[in-house]
């Protein structure tokens, strides 16, 4: 069983607020998620950002804007425009301006990408089995929606 966050990050007293305890409770299993994730798709030659953004693309299967994919990355990415000229340099995308509007670039794939993501599908769907595999259903549903909620706080103080 996976430590208390309290143990976990060697504090010497509880909590003051269960809130806390929970809030950090997410912080440390969405890290160790992301750490594992990370290492398991950098063996394929890319970070988890780039993987992230390649499925973006693969999902629409035409060009995106790089804004409207930096908005749908699971995480914030600083500078998209880097990531955009890696994947460039990798020959896995391509990009080019709007001719209607200069200040959009649309983002697409190459066709040299669908093998790397075919590669990576398998080991992608099994790590998300060894992750949360171990939940029930009705455990993992539970998981989603309670972190759907737990955001909601977030999206009341954007709008």
């Amino acid at each position: 069983m996976a430590e208390q966050p309290q143990y976990a990050l060697r504090m010497r007293m509880p909590f003051a607020q269960p809130e806390a305890a929970a809030t950090l409770n997410l912080l440390l299993t969405a890290d160790r998620f992301q750490n594992w994730f990370g290492r398991s798709i950098r063996r394929f030659g890319m970070t988890s950002s780039q993987y992230n953004m390649l499925r973006i693309l693969r999902g629409e299967s035409q060009p995106m804007p790089s804004l409207e994919i930096a908005d749908r990355m699971a995480q914030v990415v600083p500078s998209i425009t880097g990531l955009i000229d890696r994947l460039k340099n990798q020959e896995l995308a391509t990009w080019h301006r709007c001719l209607e509007d200069r200040r959009i670039e649309s983002v697409e794939l190459t066709t040299q990408t669908v093998q790397p993501l075919a590669e990576i599908d398998e080991p992608d769907t099994a790590m998300h089995c060894q992750l949360i595999g171990h939940l029930s259903g009705t455990e993992r549903n539970e998981l989603s929606r309670l972190q759907e909620k737990a955001r909601e706080s977030l999206c009341a103080e954007e709008s």
